[in-house]
């Protein structure tokens, strides 16, 4: 898709899904391969500290994630992300994942040339993204309390859920599919022209007086990437698949900006200006993240505070 159609459709709807941005073999089954490493080395962990029945070694990697992912607590999750959680207290052994095939991923330079035909070319990879595997809802039933990560997800702006601080910066959301997003697993939804209408009150989500009838959900190939301005209404379906849905949700800005969860470290991901500026490795991404978690542990709280606490009663009815 050329540029001027890109950011074209992402002025008039808020967002624009191009196809074929990444490689499937070359540059999402590492992703793959790294969670399947990943996934085996805490499912063994996991069923020697007897919090899951079954290591579950004998199944491929997307059926063993729907068997783990369905029975195992919301901390442990968190083992499975490319950020520190929100609103916890932390400790140095908070978990945060770091790895090179996921840095290869926020760094790829096809998905950063995209981010650049809509902010810019000083690029910053915002701290706020998450890696989500999502098993079917059916398995859900009567397990655990079940982290948000893992079901629907409510209908939100992505700048209800930052400081207000940044909420002049150019948060650039993109979505990446690692397989393909239907329907049927749980693609995203979204309300198209919904940027234009302001921030809408959270009070968990939208309330439904605050959201117009015109949802359209947006299945994606695994390959493809969805970029939307950061106060496009948007959700998630129900996985109601037999099969998992994967997925990163990512974030970039304008470096020099806000960005909205000052806490956690971002860092520069591209650079015409100034090139030597750029993260060069995951082991500098990694360090970045322990060094901030060492001083949210040493602060003993949690410093995150929704900025929809105050929110009058009456605007959530």
């Amino acid at each position: 898709m050329e540029q001027s159609v890109i950011q074209k459709k992402f002025a008039e709807d808020g967002y624009v899904l191009v196809e074929n941005v990444l490689d499937p073999e070359k540059d999402l089954q590492p992703v793959i391969d790294d969670y399947a490493r990943l996934l085996d080395e805490l499912a063994h962990r996991w069923y020697a500290e007897g919090k899951i029945p079954s290591a579950y070694a004998d199944l491929p990697f997307n059926e063993r994630a729907s068997q783990v992912v369905s029975q195992i607590g919301d901390e442990e999750l968190y083992h499975l992300d490319i950020s520190l959680p929100k609103a916890v207290v932390y400790t140095e052994e908070t978990p945060v994942y770091t790895s090179d095939a996921t840095f290869k991923l926020l760094t790829n330079p096809r998905l950063l040339d995209h981010v650049e035909m809509l902010i810019g070319s000083e690029i910053y990879s915002n701290p706020i993204q998450h890696a989500r595997i999502k098993p079917p809802e059916f398995m859900n039933v009567g397990a655990k309390p079940r982290n948000a990560y893992l079901a629907a997800t409510p209908w939100h702006q992505d700048q209800g859920v930052i400081t207000a601080e940044a909420d002049n910066t150019d948060i650039l959301s993109v979505w990446i599919p690692i397989i393909d997003a239907t329907v049927e697993n749980g693609c995203l939804c979204v309300i198209p022209h919904s940027q234009r209408e302001g921030l809408a009150p959270h009070c968990f989500e939208i309330p439904e007086r605050f959201r117009d009838l015109n949802v359209t959900p947006v299945p994606m190939k695994a390959g493809s990437i969805l970029m939307f301005h950061r106060l496009v209404k948007h959700s998630s379906l129900p996985n109601l698949s037999n099969d998992i849905r994967f997925s990163f949700d990512l974030r970039y800005s304008p470096i020099g900006q806000p960005t909205g969860r000052e806490e956690f470290p971002g860092f520069v991901a591209r650079s015409r200006q100034h090139p030597e500026t750029v993260l060069p490795d995951h082991h500098a991404w990694g360090k970045l993240w322990h060094d901030a978690r060492a001083k949210l542990a040493a602060r003993g709280e949690a410093p995150f505070a929704s900025r929809w606490n105050g929110v009058k009663q009456v605007e959530c009815a």
